[in-house]
């Protein structure tokens, strides 16, 4: 279920000015985006439903930069409008930016400046965030985008309080989402904030997608490191931290190995990574037990140690929150998923060796196959993160790393 707080009151006492209508949309389109997710508020709002019960939006589809609109596969778009049909809309979404680093139009960033100041309702799919806080319209405002691209929005926008477990953050007339399928959850939201669940349950089954998703981004996150993470100071401790996932460390530690102050390190880590450096840590040593739990048959007491955690309830604690199920039952999930061939393999016996044991060495018993493809991470050095009184502790320095509510706006998650 999505978790929905009460919007910051001055965002939601904006009023659309005269000449805005509520129930117009305006899609801003610009060359160089992928056509996947710039077709979801296409399909969302430029459909009639209204046999299923879907009541109808008008849509405007706007270039935000002279055309042709070149997009994914090498096609070309001609859009019916252009920057001026904004002023007619109530809501004006962005679905997608071509260039995370690349500075987008001004006159498409003055369009949305004045479509926000005249009560229009701002939505940033995706990477359309980078639009968005390119208008400055994310300032000092809670927002998400693909997570991948998180570290790069936080570093390039600090004002920007990212948040990338988030599929959508819903801050009153601003609006952000994830990458790609989160542009549907964030849709189906604005449809039920303007029309009711009904509504967006209805729509939700024309397009097959469930009405809404619990959870995160969580349990998408790689652990590769951000793109422009290789010419920062700090690489060097992220990187350490990942290859001793496995050892007894807390965030005290790496900043001692950054030479920083706890409170500096927070703040540099912060911005390099878009995230607190005590949720990161306990969310690498999630998707380490995740991959061990995939690919081992080490019990779950065992993966915990090799994981860091301090105890299994430690992981159990910590995988529950961030994936939705228990560690036991992520696995059988897992391997019910998995096609019969594999699971055949894992059960089939080690081959027998095709000697006898050199001199002075005692045989060992035959490693299981799917444990013996698992790479090695070292045996565990003692404890890792008490997750209450770690928690507990950065709540304290930090209210954002641990808590969604502790800004403003509505979140998606459980």
């Amino acid at each position: 279920m999505s978790h929905d707080s009460t919007a910051a009151p001055e965002a939601a006492a904006r009023k659309l000015s005269g000449r805005r209508r509520k129930e117009i949309v305006a899609v801003l389109l610009f060359s160089g985006g992928p056509i996947f997710e710039s077709s979801i508020p296409l399909s969302v709002f430029g459909i009639d439903r209204q046999d299923a019960g879907v009541p109808r939006y008008r849509l405007l589809v706007c270039a935000g930069e002279d055309g042709p609109l070149r997009t994914t596969g090498g096609l070309e778009l001609t859009a019916p409008h252009g920057l001026e049909a904004i002023s007619r809309a109530g809501t004006v979404v962005v679905p997608a930016w071509r260039s995370i680093t690349a500075p987008p139009p001004e006159e498409a960033l003055d369009a949305l400046r004045r479509a926000h100041e005249e009560g229009a309702r701002i939505v940033g799919l995706c990477t359309g965030a980078f639009v968005l806080a390119a208008a400055g319209l994310l300032d000092g405002r809670p927002a998400t985008t693909h997570w991948m691209y998180a570290p790069t929005l936080a570093k390039r926008y600090p004002s920007v309080h990212v948040d990338p477990r988030e599929l959508f953050v819903d801050d009153g007339d601003v609006l952000t989402s994830a990458g790609t399928a989160a542009g549907i959850d964030l849709c189906l939201h604005i449809v039920r904030t303007d029309h009711g669940n009904e509504a967006a349950g209805a729509l939700a089954r024309r397009l097959v997608v469930p009405p809404r998703r619990s959870g995160g981004q969580e349990r998408y996150l790689d652990r590769s490191l951000p793109e422009e993470i290789g010419a920062d100071p700090l690489a060097e401790v992220v990187s350490w931290a990942l290859e001793h996932l496995h050892e007894q460390f807390d965030v005290e530690t790496l900043a001692a190995r950054a030479y920083m102050s706890r409170r500096t390190f927070d703040r540099r880590f912060r911005s390099l990574t878009g995230s607190a450096p005590l949720q990161w840590l306990i969310t690498q040593r999630v998707l380490q037990a995740q991959r061990l739990l995939e690919t081992s048959d080490y019990s779950v007491d065992e993966v915990a140690g090799r994981c860091g955690f301090r105890s299994p309830v430690a992981l159990r604690g910590h995988f529950r929150r961030q994936l939705g199920s228990s560690p036991a039952a992520y696995r059988a999930a897992y391997r019910a998923r998995r096609p019969q061939s594999e699971r055949q393999l894992d059960s089939d016996p080690a081959p027998a060796p095709l000697g006898p044991p050199s001199p002075g060495l005692h045989p060992e018993p035959p490693v299981p196959l799917q444990a013996r493809r698992t790479a090695s991470v070292g045996s565990p050095a003692g404890a890792g993160l008490s997750p209450d009184h770690a928690v507990s502790r950065e709540r304290d320095r930090d209210p954002y790393a641990t808590a969604r509510a502790a800004l403003p706006g509505q979140r998606s998650g459980t």
